[in-house]
């Protein structure tokens, strides 16, 4: 069974930087689609972008591409969101996903999810 812990939540004002993490255990993390989506209060969960299973590709949302960038360690099982110039419409909990299956951008695509991490950017 995979776990995910996502990690690196905060409060950060706008224009600045956090970095996000999430910890893979359970199965071969090389093996797995890594993804990250966002869900603010009152919204649906959406897409933010996704990384593939080497780390060779990503796919971004239009409205961080940019600002954005996801990576990998394979090594460390862990799979990051970089953040930059952070806008109070990022605000949200943060969730990484994982799935045995090529990249996907919806949420039902993901088997697993972490239970998410708090961003909130103060304007």
């Amino acid at each position: 069974q995979v776990q995910l812990v996502e990690s690196g939540g905060g409060l950060v004002q706008a224009g600045g930087s956090l970095r996000l993490s999430c910890a893979f255990s359970g199965r071969t993390f090389s093996s797995y689609t890594m993804g990250w989506f966002r869900q603010a209060p009152g919204k649906e969960r959406e897409f933010v972008g996704d990384i593939s299973w080497g780390g060779g590709y990503t796919t971004y949302a239009d409205f961080v591409k940019g600002r954005f960038t996801i990576s990998r360690d394979n090594a460390k099982n862990t799979v990051y969101l970089r953040m930059n110039s952070l806008k109070p419409e990022d605000t949200a909990v943060y969730y990484c996903a994982a799935d045995a299956r090529r990249g996907g951008t919806s949420v039902n695509f993901y088997e697993y999810w972490g239970q998410g991490t708090q961003v909130t950017v103060s304007s």
